[in-house]
């Protein structure tokens, strides 16, 4: 890469147009964060509203020794 050509004023520009790409990109990440902890609670809210508190499987061999929904 020759730097020869490249004026200060444009290296600059440069600079400063990265920074505001890094500022951008680290904004979307933190909104797409917040946004998937909400969605997480919600989730969480919902599925804990439906499910209630379920017995155990007395017979069978599935859910006898373990209860997966707790």
């Amino acid at each position: 890469m020759e730097l020869s050509g490249v004026s200060p004023a444009g290296a600059a520009d440069a600079v400063s147009a990265m920074r505001q790409v890094q500022t951008t990109q680290n904004v979307q990440m933190t909104v797409l964060k917040k946004a998937l902890d909400i969605q997480k609670s919600s989730a969480a809210a919902m599925l804990q509203g439906l499910t209630g508190p379920l017995p155990l499987a007395t017979e069978g061999s599935v859910g006898t020794k373990v209860n997966v929904l707790a």
